[in-house]
């Protein structure tokens, strides 16, 4: 489980360094790949949350 939140860390400096570079400067390509690690980060915390579950049981 800790290599998962390891991997969302990772995923979410990407979407906060790209997000940025999107409204700051206006960089149409950082949107783009903001939006891919959003989907991204969104599977990782599905993953998450069967593992905390799983680890609550």
């Amino acid at each position: 489980m800790k290599e998962l939140v390891d991997q969302i860390k990772a995923e979410y400096a990407v979407f906060v360094e790209n997000a940025d570079a999107q409204v700051v400067k206006g960089n149409k390509a950082a949107g783009a790949r903001a939006r891919k690690a959003a989907l991204n980060l969104m599977k990782l915390m599905k993953d998450f949350r069967k593992a905390s579950v799983e680890a609550a049981k």
